[in-house]
């Protein structure tokens, strides 16, 4: 038995959310500046096509493929001057991200433009490619908003395939972004119940863990703490983290914890949330069991973090 045997749970919880499931060798700190070009050079190339936030997928015999050749690329007039190279799938093969020009109003009737929640929801596309695509979806809005230096203004270059940009005119060096975000289930364990709370742009109905950005100079644990206070006027404890999840909307990663609540008197701030309350046991299984689009009172579909902290706490009581 070693320390990392204690939690009795031989796979990661985070294992277990959408676009958790990229397994490229990325090399990400051993390229060159030609890197790029070469990967395109390749028979081998696959390539992901992104615009206006939806990712092109082309309809296959078992559903939709989201990986494209250079020459089917072509068609959607694409942007490979500021292409990524994501990594390398098993055989060498080089995955790639691109911002493509297309009009989605002009796709052929072979190819929709389909927004990356509703990818994953609807399934539309395999695990594994679900993860590329959200490494390929956060780097190329990052690329897109990062074409002038914040420094100078002067206009920006890709470098490395993609994983830097770098300014000709002062120097200056950009690395993509991730923006930590906490979201966490509070547990009110004497009473054996937990804290939801439903935003103003949540489908009807749904009710979801509270989440809010992690700031500087903060811990995650008292970014738990702070924005459960925030938003409901409960007081946290202690916080146990228990998973992450790439969030590609547009370059987020989800914190998943649990806090331990020690207070119980909800007083929300309406400008951030529109209701907040506490589940029994008993509600949240029934919440759950309903998910996203239900008649009545639902929860995140089984992808999202949400839902897996709903579900461990039911499962393991936290």
């Amino acid at each position: 038995m070693t320390f990392f045997d204690a939690s009795g749970d031989s796979n990661e919880p985070s294992s277990r959310v959408a676009f958790a499931g990229n397994r490229l060798d990325r090399r990400s700190e051993h390229r060159g500046d030609d890197c790029l070009a070469e990967a395109l050079a390749s028979p081998l190339a696959r390539i992901f096509a992104f615009g206006d936030g939806r990712a092109f997928l082309r309809k296959a015999d078992d559903g939709f493929d989201a990986l494209h050749s250079l020459e089917e690329l072509h068609h959607f007039q694409p942007d490979l001057e500021n292409a990524v190279l994501l990594g390398f799938a098993e055989g060498e093969a080089p995955r790639i991200a691109a911002h493509v020009r297309l009009n989605p109003e002009e796709l052929p009737e072979s190819v929709k433009a389909i927004d990356h929640r509703s990818i994953y929801i609807q399934g539309l596309i395999k695990d594994d490619e679900l993860g590329q695509m959200a490494q390929g979806a956060s780097l190329i809005a990052w690329a897109r908003s990062h074409h002038h230096c914040g420094r100078c203004g002067g206009e920006t270059r890709s470098k490395a395939g993609g994983y830097r940009r770098e300014c000709p005119t002062c120097g200056h060096m950009l690395f993509p972004r991730t923006d930590p975000v906490v979201i966490m289930l509070a547990v009110d364990n004497e009473n054996d119940r937990c804290l939801l709370g439903r935003s103003p742009h949540f489908p009807p109905g749904m009710y979801s863990c509270l989440a809010g950005f992690l700031e500087p100079g903060e811990t995650i644990e008292d970014a738990v703490r702070r924005e459960t206070w925030e938003e409901s006027g409960i007081r946290i404890g202690r916080v146990r983290y228990h998973a992450s999840q790439p969030w590609p909307m547009p370059h987020t990663l989800m914190i998943g914890c649990y806090g331990e609540a020690v207070s119980t008197r909800i007083s929300i701030d309406q400008r951030e949330i529109e209701d907040c309350r506490w589940f029994s046991r008993a509600e949240a299984a029934q919440l759950l069991s309903r998910q996203t689009g239900a008649e009545d009172l639902s929860s995140p579909p089984p992808g999202a973090i949400a839902h897996h902290l709903i579900h461990g706490w039911l499962t393991h009581g936290g």
